[in-house]
């Protein structure tokens, strides 16, 4: 397939490399950086650039950029673009891009427009730490938007060619519900976390909790920010909860009752357990 990526951070750039490892794949790349572009060739991760000659052969189209850019950053291609092109994203958010992808496909009929995210990162940012196995068994998420099912299935299948373990397809409204809670909450407790005092004091007190719980508190915040705010409704509900749970905590260790927080650490245990079996 010939592809094209529009945005060679730290996903456009792993994404190259993935294809470009794998074989069998022409990688066409575009950046507003110019510096970004020059390693993105020097690091091996496209064939060439992505320009008005290279987008008329284009089979797939991934855009990996802030939300907010998707939009601006699609118009130059999209009318380049032979019929039957795949059209598709990395954005963290679904309900706005998917929103911008109807409108689109009003205008080109001809295309194809296809939502993804992968659940894929590091807490490092830019093409200088992009890997060729950074989707090595994550999980690809599709929110459809004109595909039929033939297409879905070849799109799937691109995905699990990479490395991914699996290829969920959801409805952008689910998706922002369930990555409020299994993403971007993730974030604000590890940051809001790392906050504690003690923690520039913590070494030689620490084992794998403590790093667990601190490894996303190392992130970008302007592309968090973003992606929050973009999400905040269902996102603020997600930190409410958790707000009251940890109440409940608090509340019991204050009263000094040893039941009721036996009791409350019990009931997440079990959830723990039962969550992890269900999975298997």
């Amino acid at each position: 397939m010939k592809i094209g990526i529009i945005g060679l951070g730290l996903m456009g750039g792993s994404l190259g490399k993935t294809l470009k490892k794998l074989g069998g794949h022409e990688v066409y790349g575009y950046d507003i950086s110019e510096t970004t572009m020059l390693k993105a060739d020097m690091l091996g991760a496209i064939n060439g650039e992505l320009n008005e000659e290279t987008a008329k052969d284009i089979d797939m189209l991934i855009v990996s950029l802030y939300p907010s850019a998707f939009l601006s950053s699609i118009e130059r291609f999209l009318p380049l673009l032979k019929s039957g092109a795949i059209v598709t994203d990395f954005c963290g958010i679904k309900r706005q891009t998917m929103q911008d992808m109807r409108e689109l496909s009003k205008k080109y009929p001809h295309l194809i427009f296809i939502g993804g995210h992968p659940m894929a990162g590091r807490e490092f940012s830019g093409i200088d730490r992009s890997v060729s196995t950074l989707f090595d068994k994550a999980s690809m998420i599709l929110t459809n938007v004109n595909a039929d099912i033939f297409v879905l299935e070849q799109v799937k299948n691109f995905y699990l060619s990479l490395g991914f373990a699996e290829v969920v397809i959801t409805s952008p409204e689910y998706h922002d519900r369930a990555i409020a809670f299994t993403s971007q909450l993730c974030h604000i407790v590890s940051n809001a976390f790392i906050k504690n005092e003690i923690a520039s004091e913590h070494f030689g007190y620490s084992a794998g909790s403590y790093k667990d719980l601190t490894r996303v508190a190392r992130l970008n915040p302007e592309m968090w920010a973003e992606l929050m705010m973009m999400n905040k409704d269902n996102l603020s509900l997600e930190l409410d909860e958790l707000i009251g749970n940890l109440v409940k905590y608090s509340e019991a260790l204050k009263s000094g009752d040893k039941a009721e927080l036996k009791k409350l650490l019990s009931e997440g245990n079990e959830r723990k357990l039962l969550i992890d079996a269900r999975k298997k």
